[in-house]
């Protein structure tokens, strides 16, 4: 019995101290000018709401730590994505369009799920979300008298056009319709605008609509549900959550995140190194975004609305990047959740899905380009429950408008390619998958040979030959699927010569994800010991970057790449929707998806002493570092469940099994 009762204790010691991990998240990190492009907004996980200050001037995600002066507060926006970003809608201001509004930055706060502030001019805000609310609660000091200006128009992207109408003394209804990230497609976002307190709606030619609560009202509440259907599915959203007071709203969302991130503790390290890995874990978690009405329905490409008869709908996708790292993560640690997700994305196929956004979206959008490689990588790693049917004749016609006007398009297309071959397998359709696989190989070997096989000083120019972002040095390896082609034609010798010269000259670019699977090619190449220093240092350690987002630096950066701070990251670094965020958590794990769409992670050495990952089947899988002394010993060996690893490679489909994975050095 006392035995019993000990492990009860020690259990119940485990969930509380997993319900801390949730403070180590430094919601500003990354925040400040263009280093990340992120924001404090308040959301849930995977949230169509992000609701945050936009500042004047702004930055992609419309926050800026940096600057004080603010526009007014806006519903939503996407993290660290590139052109203008996207969202910034119905955006509030307390004060007169007129007068200037600052953000008394002694007073902010954040937390997942809430954000807070004083202005200089004393009126005080708090806001917290739903999926598809925004709360926001603005209280007035007694010289100023109640009032809040609301510029339907505003979007990151242009102007949104809209409509509204006020349909009681205490809320408006009407729809707002901007473009997406870049312009490159539409969204219409209906909502239901409702407040505690009764108002007069007053309106001026030229002049932003002005809600007018008297002078007598000193706190004012306010929820924007949103739907991409009608305004009456925004009107229900608010009626959900009508009896649940602010606090209790806020107290849900963190729960949310709390629980979330419970799904990995770590023992050792920094408290640098904790904050880093959570908030990177919470970056990770932002989207995409289920815009699924209560009900169960959504709408599609194709502006038509359907039901998601057993799953919900995501939308809010940003895939160029993402398909690398975030992914790999979610499927890892939500795969359940990523099985409505590739769901989702089989239903775009059927609906009508383009490289860019679509002119009928449920929310900003980015780009959908690999979709192949995410599905295939959910599929091989055990996300099976799957019919690949749904979106095929889609993915067939995408395999036939790929882009090749490029050295770098060339390479990416040969992936997707690849990665259509086996998909065309697993359905059954061994013609298709042979013709893919062929097409895939026979451009893979015509486009690496002409463009990267023989390597000169013209490889270290950004965008040379009309590559797009990075360096032909960067995107010589962009396609891990033939590195055994890449071995016969150069010797693996030489290629781990090459590869050591990459990284000895600051040639590779932490700034940008084209490359960032690189480090882990030395396990590939025989050279394991190579992969663990540079991501550690990577991780940790100050280091030259030559290369920002789009261009060389004409004075190297020299410092972290990750950082406990407002910066959060180095220059320009494009953080890209979580992908950077994702590539940090599987660092410090010491594993990684370096082919995408194989089961295999490579193995590296984990930043943390100790790490617990609670995976959603139930089983629980421990990381382990043993006789390390020095951070950056090298690995000496690895077991898994007592069995030694051999070449520093392990399958997915092993580690869910759960267990203990040990490192010794």
């Amino acid at each position: 019995m006392k035995r019993k009762f000990i492990g009860l204790l020690l259990a119940l010691c485990a969930v509380v101290a997993s319900a801390q991990n949730a403070k180590y998240v430094n919601m500003f990190m990354g925040s400040s000018g263009d280093n990340g492009q992120l924001a404090p907004g308040a959301t849930v996980p995977f949230g169509v709401i992000c609701v945050c200050p936009d500042s004047d001037p702004r930055t992609h995600a419309g926050y800026n730590y940096e600057t004080t002066k603010v526009t007014g507060i806006s519903i939503n926006r996407l993290s660290g994505v590139g052109c203008s970003g996207g969202g910034g809608n119905i955006r509030i201001r307390p004060l007169h369009p007129s007068e200037e509004l600052h953000i008394d930055k002694q007073t902010e706060k954040a937390v997942p799920g809430y954000y807070a502030t004083a202005f200089t001019n004393g009126i005080q805000t708090e806001l917290t979300a739903t999926n598809l609310m925004a709360v926001e609660k603005y209280v007035y000091p007694k010289n100023i008298p109640a009032a809040l200006w609301i510029d339907f128009s505003s979007c990151f992207e242009g102007r949104a056009t809209y409509d509204y109408r006020q349909v009681s003394p205490t809320s408006i209804e009407g729809f707002i319709h901007a473009k997406t990230v870049c312009g490159w497609g539409m969204y219409k976002l209906y909502f239901s605008l409702n407040t505690d307190q009764p108002f007069q709606l007053k309106e001026k030619d030229g002049e932003q609509p002005c809600l007018d609560f008297g002078r007598k009202v000193r706190k004012v509440e306010v929820r924007i549900g949103v739907s991409a259907l009608d305004s009456d599915v925004a009107r229900k959203e608010c009626a959900r959550w009508e009896k649940q007071s602010f606090n209790r709203l806020k107290n849900r969302s963190y729960k949310e995140w709390k629980e979330l991130l419970a799904a990995i503790d770590v023992e050792g390290g920094t408290d640098d190194d904790k904050a880093i890995f959570y908030t990177s874990l919470f970056r990770a978690c932002l989207s995409p975004v289920d815009v699924t009405s209560a009900d169960g329905y959504y709408l599609g490409t194709d502006n038509q609305m359907y039901h998601a008869d057993g799953f919900r709908y995501y939308s809010n996708w940003s895939l160029w990047d993402t398909f690398r790292t975030k992914f790999p993560l979610l499927v890892l640690l939500k795969p359940g959740q990523m099985q409505d997700i590739a769901t989702s994305l089989l239903h775009l196929y059927r609906t009508g899905k383009k490289d860019w956004a679509t002119l009928n979206e449920s929310t900003p959008t980015v780009r959908t380009e690999h979709a192949v490689i995410l599905l295939l990588d959910a599929y091989r790693k055990g996300v099976t429950n799957i019919d690949f049917r749904i979106g095929y004749a889609g993915m067939k016609e995408e395999m036939e408008r790929l882009l090749m006007r490029s050295p770098d398009q060339k390479m990416e297309t040969a992936c997707d390619l690849w990665a259509m071959a086996q998909i065309s397998d697993i359905v059954g359709e061994k013609e298709d998958a042979r013709l893919y696989k062929e097409r895939a190989e026979r451009l893979f070997e015509e486009t690496w040979k002409k463009e990267f096989m023989n390597v000169d000083a013209s490889y270290e120019i950004m965008k040379g030959n009309g590559l797009y972002q990075g360096t032909r040095w960067q995107y010589r390896w962009a396609a891990p699927q033939f590195l055994d082609k890449m071995i016969e034609w150069v010797s693996k010798d030489t290629l781990c010569a090459q590869l050591t010269y990459f990284f000895d000259h600051h040639l590779y670019n932490q700034g940008n994800e084209p490359d960032i699977h690189v480090p882990y090619i030395f396990n590939r190449l025989g050279a394991p010991e190579k992969t663990q220093q540079l991501v550690r240092n990577l991780m940790t350690e100050p280091m030259i970057h030559k290369y920002g987002g789009n261009a060389e630096f004409k004075t190297p950066y020299f410092g972290k790449a990750f950082k406990n701070d407002p910066v959060g990251y180095s220059p320009e670094m494009d953080e890209d929707d979580g992908t950077m965020s994702a590539w940090y958590v599987f660092g410090a794990l010491g594993f990684y998806p370096m082919l995408v769409g194989d089961e295999h992670y490579e193995l590296t050495s984990p930043l943390f002493d100790k790490i617990t990952l609670r995976l959603e089947n139930g089983n629980k899988l421990t990381v382990q570092t043993v006789g390390r002394v020095q951070k950056n010993m090298p690995i000496r060996s690895v077991t898994f469940n007592g069995s030694e690893v051999h070449d520093f490679r392990i399958s997915h489909n092993e580690l869910i099994k759960g267990g203990k994975l040990v490192f010794s050095y």
